[in-house]
């Protein structure tokens, strides 16, 4: 493996004088079958108008340049820093390799490391995300997520998230617990896991929670008794965190943050907040960034900005009903232009994310980065309070599915590809 480095024009951004939706029609969901919507919920604001290009910002001083690190990884998911700069990489067949800091394999390539939990690969499925614990310097752990099968029943399955204590230096995990289960487990589906990993400031863990992707299963994501399409929050042994809403909804699981999601694949808490913020694949368009706020409803499949898959047909009711929360922002064409009544939209399919705060890019400080897989891309937003004012489309020339971003110790942004590629963003 070499490394190779390329240098990179900024793309001209698309500035936002606000979000644009569209579509009419309805779908078959009913939100009256699963009774009356939780009571912390409140009315949204009604949508706000399609996406209109408008003057670029002036581009960081100099060219991006993008150096390629590792080619050598095997559909890698997500990557997690160590406090000396090494690197954690989940791979979907089930592998947690251990990295030194300029992506090169330690222990001459042989950088697995032993024990991780079992995982069901089907379809999406596999080992997923990888966080630190907040205080891994003392206690050495780390939290897996991972698609499960049941243990009685193997044609059943779903999220899981697992802790584990983490050796380095004999490249091993021990004491691996599973920690939480998405529940019910469910037939059918090997898709819609979710599964980003995020810790808030008071050390309690957010797990993201998919519909499972089967029609007869998308509608869960309104019922409060399931896991479908949840955000989860923890405490770090798998407990429901304090201070979790209560719903008052009876059989509501204890352990819930937020409902009505789709297949959210990213997660990031914004620094210096208690904001946690959230990617969501919609399906044929209306891909969604969210401010994931507690006790609220994100409206799949009641409201979409996106179409039944190879169809004109708007998903659900429209795109907003009161008690249903609007995203900060969205997509309705692959490259993010906007739509065209009348016609098929797209999707980006956003996926890991990451707040980027260092002072190696000072313009870029404050600004939220979101990868994309369908979409081939890596997305900057600026954000104006908790409204984004502005995006920008990056790395699309190479043509590669962005499945992870992460900010480096280095301050600098780290980028993971399906094709195996881990990639550094610098100047």
């Amino acid at each position: 493996m070499t490394m190779s480095t390329r240098i990179l024009w900024f793309t001209a951004p698309i500035w936002l004088a606000g979000c644009g939706g569209g579509g009419g029609g309805g779908g078959n969901f009913s939100l009256a079958a699963l009774g009356p919507p939780a009571a912390v919920t409140t009315p949204s604001p009604a949508p706000a108008p399609q996406p209109v290009s408008g003057a670029a910002p002036a581009p960081p001083s100099g060219p991006l340049r993008v150096t390629e690190l590792a080619t050598d990884l095997s559909n890698p998911w997500s990557v997690a820093f160590l406090p000396d700069g090494r690197m954690l990489v989940t791979q979907r067949g089930g592998q947690l390799r251990l990295r030194n800091a300029d992506g090169t394999p330690v222990n001459g390539g042989a950088d697995t490391v032993c024990c991780a939990p079992v995982v069901d690969t089907d379809g999406q499925g596999g080992l997923l995300d990888v966080a630190l614990d907040p205080a891994f310097a003392s206690n050495g752990r780390i939290y897996l997520s991972f698609a499960e099968r049941d243990s009685a029943n193997a044609a059943l399955n779903g999220t899981a998230v697992a802790r584990a204590q983490l050796d380095t230096a004999n490249r091993t995990l021990s004491n691996v617990t599973v920690i939480y289960r998405q529940a019910p487990k469910v037939s059918g589906s090997s898709g819609h896991y979710g599964s980003r990993l995020a810790f808030d400031r008071l050390g309690y863990l957010f797990v993201t929670m998919g519909d499972r992707q089967i029609d007869t299963q998308r509608g869960f994501a309104q019922d409060l008794s399931r896991g479908n399409g949840k955000v989860a929050r923890l405490t770090t042994e798998g407990a429901p965190a304090p201070g979790n809403p209560n719903f008052g909804v009876a059989g509501a699981q204890p352990e819930l943050w937020s409902y009505g999601h789709r297949n959210p694949q990213g997660a990031a808490m914004r620094p210096g907040t208690d904001q946690l913020w959230t990617s969501e694949h919609g399906p044929q368009g209306g891909d969604e960034i969210n401010l994931t706020q507690a006790g609220r409803n994100y409206g799949w499949p009641v409201i979409s900005y996106g179409q039944e898959y190879g169809t004109l047909t708007q998903v659900g009711e429209g795109t907003s009903k009161a008690g249903m929360e609007q995203p900060a922002t969205w997509w309705e064409k692959i490259d993010g232009s906007v739509w065209t009544p009348g016609t098929q939209k797209s999707s980006i399919a956003p996926s890991g994310m990451a707040f980027y705060t260092a002072t190696n890019i000072p313009e870029w400080q404050g600004n939220l980065f979101v990868g994309a897989l369908a979409g081939t891309a890596l997305w900057r937003l600026t954000l104006s309070g908790d409204t984004v004012i502005g995006r920008e489309r990056l790395l699309a020339d190479r043509g590669e599915r962005v499945r992870d971003v992460r900010q480096g110790p280095d301050g600098w942004l780290y980028v993971l590809t399906d094709n195996g590629k881990l990639l550094r963003l610098q100047r």
